[in-house]
């Protein structure tokens, strides 16, 4: 948008100096855009100079003119949920206010603290208010638990909904986020992931829920076969619609069923790649995943949990001695890191392993 406001037009090289003394004298308009060309500036005010004023600017700047234009509106900043409550929390309950939320689609996950629980619709309304793209706002309630790794939910502002399209490196998956696991802090490891894969290569995602990584990988590879397994029906049959959406039919094979019956069933010694993304419960299928790899070795990406005084060094001790109990070894950790903080103390760790 535009509007017509009166302007101090100076030569561009006293433009700085121009700019601090209309701010010191507090007559520029900072919501409007400074107009420059090759030999003046034009800098917006909200008033006419008083006399006082004038003489300033008459001191301080060799050449200047008062003139009228039109300028462009500046983008207004959005604010924060601090800012948005300010005048409806207390400072203490302001201080507990949290900053932390996942962006699913357009639905907000947030975690409101038990002090702030009278509060909640208000502080949903915010985040509505904060977040154009935003129409639902979910509260967690309680952790992640069960097989099929769920945590329970309250719609405390927006649409009456747990269902969206989440996009994420040009793909698209339509996931319940109350019945399918869904993390939106993994999409960089998803692209990591994705980015390794050679081409011609088999993979199998042991824990694929709605198709994060099979998918990816698959839009990206038009050469490469997925087996994406996972034991959740409602994960399956979300996933079975991001394949189709997103186009890859002919390369992601959706299975349901627990991980290691699948892989005794018919994905023995077949995959180039196999993905384990179940922090909680990884550890008890490093075997399936080494029955996975081909026997000519493959690479596995184990994902875990890490606590203080626990070390990325540990984990990988750990994981050496469970694959060498199969029968086989690591050959070599080509990438071991924290991925995200999950809790005080508390990280998720990725180590992509070479296995023989």
């Amino acid at each position: 948008m535009t509007e017509t406001s009166l302007c101090l037009k100076v030569k561009k090289i006293y433009g700085e100096k121009a700019l601090i003394l209309a701010n010191k004298l507090g007559i520029s308009n900072r919501e409007l855009e400074i107009q420059r060309n090759a030999n003046c500036i034009c800098l917006p005010l909200i008033r006419q100079p008083d006399k006082n004023e004038l003489a300033k600017l008459k001191e301080q700047l060799p050449d200047f003119t008062l003139i009228t234009s039109v300028f462009t509106q500046k983008r207004q900043k959005r604010k924060t949920l601090d800012q948005i409550l300010e005048n409806q929390l207390s400072p203490h309950l302001l201080a507990s206010l949290p900053h932390a939320l996942d962006v699913i689609g357009d639905i907000a996950i947030i975690e409101i603290p038990p002090e702030l629980q009278a509060h909640k619709s208000l502080i949903g309304k915010a985040v509505l208010a904060a977040h154009k793209n935003v129409h639902t706002v979910l509260a967690k309630v309680g952790a992640v638990s069960g097989t099929y790794r769920l945590r329970e939910f309250e719609i405390i502002a927006g649409e009456h909904k747990t269902t969206t399209v989440h996009k994420e490196y040009g793909c698209q998956y339509h996931v319940d986020v109350a019945k399918a696991y869904f993390s939106p802090r993994l999409s960089h490891e998803h692209n990591r992931v994705a980015s390794l894969v050679q081409k011609g290569e088999t993979v199998v995602d042991l824990f694929a829920g709605v198709g994060p990584f099979s998918v990816l990988i698959a839009k990206n590879n038009p050469d490469v076969k997925v087996y994406a397994v996972d034991i959740n029906p409602e994960a399956i049959s979300y996933l079975k619609r991001n394949i189709r959406l997103n186009r890859v039919e002919n390369r992601v094979i959706p299975i349901l069923g627990d991980a290691r019956q699948v892989i005794e069933n018919g994905l023995l010694g077949v995959a180039d790649r196999v993905i384990m993304n179940l922090p909680e419960k990884a550890f008890e299928f490093i075997d399936a995943a080494c029955r996975a790899v081909k026997p000519s070795g493959g690479v596995v990406h184990y994902y875990a949990f890490s606590r203080l005084p626990d070390s990325i060094e540990n984990a990988q001790q750990r994981f050496s001695e469970a694959v060498e109990k199969t029968g086989r070894k690591v050959d070599a950790f080509l990438s071991a890191k924290t991925i995200r903080e999950t809790a005080p103390y508390e990280w998720q760790i990725v180590l992509d392993a070479k296995i023989l």
